[in-house]
């Protein structure tokens, strides 16, 4: 199967939604190994109205089989030109106990394993034991998230909402016309299904408010090395077999 019409939508809207990656059965697997590991350590985000895993696959090395099924290395490869790697691979989990928004934004920052002040990188931070920094444009362009929906996400239980084709605007100012939410879209995905989203794309999301999980498995891909001596703080060599149909 070729997922090309699915590169020409995220390229022209930012965004896109797929369906039927994983089967009932590879779910089941893959929450599993979640619940039943050894969940300690900086990685493990509990509090009131958060639980997340931040480097899910350094914190949980057994769930790299199970989620790089066929179907997910298909997709990979089609969407890049050249082999691509992992930079951020990250777990949610939104319930009513578990439960927050996010208001409108860009993902413009990624997780490298120094701080070294370097031209064009900016906007530093240190949260949770680990860097974060604004990189050159191009590599955010480059950037493909694909999140993976364990459950079936409608508008009542936080999915996400995107401004079409706000991706192509740079880096947008936050009292900026682009931020005019009038042709919003929300991506609906079912279970199973993954989203496909640009980080420049304005994304925002709400809280949950039908009681139901929402739980999505967010990766990060990308094939730029960051100039020297950064470097991404997750890199991991993911797609180990060559896409077939």
């Amino acid at each position: 199967m070729s997922y090309s019409e699915n590169k020409i939508e995220l390229e022209e809207n930012g965004h896109a939604v797929l369906f039927d990656l994983y089967s009932e059965t590879e779910i089941k697997n893959i929450l599993a190994c979640i619940d039943n590991a050894e969940q300690t350590g900086d990685g493990f985000l509990k509090t009131k109205d958060l639980f997340a895993i931040r480097q899910l696959l350094n914190n949980i090395p057994e769930l790299e089989n199970l989620i790089f099924n066929l179907k997910l290395t298909n997709l990979i490869t089609d969407l890049f030109d050249d082999l691509p790697f992992l930079t951020k691979a990250i777990y949610f989990d939104k319930t009513s106990d578990s439960n927050w928004f996010v208001g409108y934004h860009q993902d413009l920052s990624i997780s490298v394993d120094k701080k070294n002040e370097v031209d064009n990188y900016k906007n530093w931070t240190f949260k949770k034991g680990q860097y974060g920094v604004q990189p050159p444009i191009n590599i955010l362009q480059e950037t493909v998230t694909i999140r993976i929906h364990l459950d079936n996400t409608t508008k009542e239980n936080g999915a996400i909402k995107v401004i079409p084709k706000s991706h192509s605007k740079g880096v947008i100012r936050t009292d900026a016309d682009e931020w005019n939410i009038q042709n919003e879209h929300i991506c609906e995905v079912p279970k199973g299904g993954v989203m496909l989203m640009k980080p420049l794309t304005l994304h925002a999301s709400s809280k949950t408010t039908n009681g139901k999980k929402r739980r999505v498995i967010h990766l990060e891909f990308n094939t730029h090395q960051l100039a020297e001596p950064l470097n991404w703080l997750e890199y991991k060599d993911v797609v180990k077999i060559t896409a077939t149909n």
